[in-house]
């Protein structure tokens, strides 16, 4: 197979992993809306115990970034997200491997997701609030695009230890070049 047949099936993995993830992360969101904040807000209900309190869902609007962090600055993540996405596409069309696609296709997935919040919400275009609403213990409340990021961060670590360069050549080679 042609580096240019092999760089657009990743290319077209990147982009169907980016957009099941999206898909997945604004249809679970918007469940969590119409589903979770009424129960919160108006009917003064608890979390949903999915598995005691190892697993449950509540709904939360985070204004921040990870850990509730920098409520005050949120227009510097979707400008962040902005440029994550660029890269992402940028580098999609130079790919080799196929999980590196996974892997950026994941990532590229979860930043959308979460620069639509952005877009989208109140208080503003690029100001909004990100709907949270998954719960583990001693972990913040997160989204479907938060599991994608830190999943295919694990994975692009993973590929780094294990020496799969994101062209599809061995890292020994590629450092040669």
């Amino acid at each position: 197979m042609s580096p240019r047949n092999i760089r657009l099936k990743a290319m077209i993995v990147v982009a169907i992993v980016a957009v099941s993830v999206i898909v997945l992360d604004q249809w679970t969101k918007s469940w969590a809306v119409t589903t979770m904040r009424p129960r919160m807000v108006a009917g003064g209900e608890g979390p949903i115990m999915l598995a005691g309190s190892w697993l449950q869902l509540i709904y939360t609007e985070n204004t921040g970034a990870a850990f509730s962090l920098g409520t005050g600055v949120t227009w510097i993540f979707s400008l962040i997200a902005i440029i994550v996405v660029i890269v992402i596409i940028r580098t999609a069309t130079r790919l080799g491997s196929m999980w590196w696609a996974v892997a950026l296709g994941g990532l590229l997935g979860g930043a959308i997701g979460n620069l639509i919040d952005r877009l989208t919400r109140a208080p503003g275009v690029g100001r909004g609030y990100v709907v949270d609403f998954i719960q583990l213990p001693y972990w913040p409340v997160f989204n479907v695009a938060d599991m994608c990021v830190v999943g295919s961060a694990i994975l692009m670590v993973a590929l780094t230890l294990f020496g799969v360069n994101y062209k599809g050549t061995p890292a020994s080679v590629a450092a040669t070049k």
